[in-house]
Formats: C-alpha cells, structure tokens, sequence
C-alpha cells in the first residue's frame, strides 16, 4: 500500500551560516531540512543495541534529515543544532535534567547560535593561528562528524595496545592540527603534537578553537556558575515514555 502520509518538515539554521563548506556541498546554503520524528525514529532511540554502541544519536539524525548530504562532512556544531530541532519537534522545546542532584529546566527554543569568526576563508574549514609562546604558525580546522569518528577508531586501538592509555587531548590535536610552519605532512604534525607542542601553546589553541567555532551556546548558570547542557540519548530518552 502506497504510502498516504505527509510528514512535515522544518529549516534549521545552521551556526556556521554553511560559510566552511565547499560551494557544491548542500550544507554550503546554511540551511538543511528535517521532518518531525516518528514511532520509528522512537524505536531508535529506545533500540538497546545502538545505545550501547554509542550509535543512537547519529542514527536518529540520518533519518530525520531530508536534505541530501554526506553526514560525515557536517561541523559538530552544526550536527548539535539539528539534534536540538530534532529534539524541539519531537517532544517539546522543555527539557529536564539533573546537575548537581538539582531538577533544572531549559527552554531549548531560547539557545542562541554562537556566530563564526571573521577568521577563515569562504568556503574552507581552514583557520590560522601562531601559537604565542613558542611563536610557531599553524593552521587548524574545526572537527566533522567524519574527524570524530576516526578519532574514536584511533582512541579504541590505542586502547586495546594499553588500557591504561588515555591520549584523548593529543589525539583530537593531531587531527585539528593541519600544518606546522608550512609543513602539512602528517608525521610532521603528529610528532609535533607529541614531542613539540608546549602545553601552554596546547591550551592556548584549545581555547582560540573553542572561540571560534559556531555551534549552538549551550551553557547554563548555578549559583553563578557556568556548566554544559548535557546531550545524548537522555536528551531525547526521558520523554519517550518508556
């Protein structure tokens, strides 16, 4: 039987204004379209396999994006504002959580987009930055879905080798990281991370990252102090009345 049913869909704005993508990509225009979410996308969420492979969220995502992209290329601050729609038109803009042993509530509708910095180039995820205290020039871009989950792959490897190992910061560096001083060559850049790169230089592109990057602001006050809305499946799970 012919499907009968229409399900309506929504524009969401993506914070990078779609300014890092290359032209011919769909995400390029700034905007991509979701449809409101189902009692299949509900079975997502509830599916105990993807929860505990961690691959609940992405999953969900795929399925109610209409635009036709390649999800690995999406920025992550581009990917945390569709979830926030996705979450919006499936149960409301009230979310509940727990901080501190406290019941805190957000109006997600209310979230305001961080906006891009003036320092790229249209059309590349491509940023400059000279690190201040050993005076060395680097370029960086901000991590995809993509980047992400090859880091995760490398995390796990090196994990299995020494599971006391936890390489996380120098890992996401190594691939945030795209030159030294001209040098874009990969063992450059890794045996940079690992043997050259002052932590003080390390904090210093952390924070320039984080100033820069558009994503969704997601952060909350308690008692005059700042802390992170928590996402992932409890996101979307406390109101799926299971």
């Amino acid at each position: 039987m012919e499907n009968q049913f229409t399900l309506p869909t929504e524009t969401v704005e993506l914070p990078s204004k779609g300014l890092l993508y290359p032209e011919d990509s769909p995400l390029s225009s700034g905007n991509i379209e979701i449809k409101y979410m189902t009692a299949k996308e509900e079975d997502i969420l509830t599916n105990q396999s993807y929860i505990k492979d961690g691959t609940a969220i992405d999953k969900l995502l795929k399925a109610v994006i209409k635009t036709q992209i390649n999800y690995n290329d999406l920025l992550i601050g581009d990917k945390n504002a569709i979830m926030i729609a996705a979450r919006i038109l499936g149960y409301g803009k009230d979310y509940e959580f727990k901080y501190g042993g406290e019941t805190h509530s957000i109006d997600l509708s209310s979230l305001k987009d961080r906006k891009i910095h003036d320092n790229f180039k249209k059309g590349e995820n491509h940023f400059n930055f000279t690190l201040p205290k050993s005076g060395i020039s680097i370029t960086f871009k901000l991590l995809t879905h993509g980047d992400e989950q090859k880091i995760e792959r490398e995390l796990k490897g090196l994990k299995k080798i020494n599971k006391h190992s936890s390489p996380e910061l120098s890992t996401r560096l190594k691939y945030i990281i795209t030159s030294i001083n001209g040098d874009s060559e990969t063992k450059t850049i890794r045996n940079f991370v690992e043997n050259g790169l002052l932590a003080l230089d390390s904090r210093a592109l952390r924070n320039y990252y984080q100033e820069i990057s558009p994503d969704v602001d997601m952060i909350f006050y308690v008692e005059e102090e700042e802390a992170s809305i928590p996402l992932g499946v409890s996101f979307f799970w406390p109101d799926a009345g299971v």
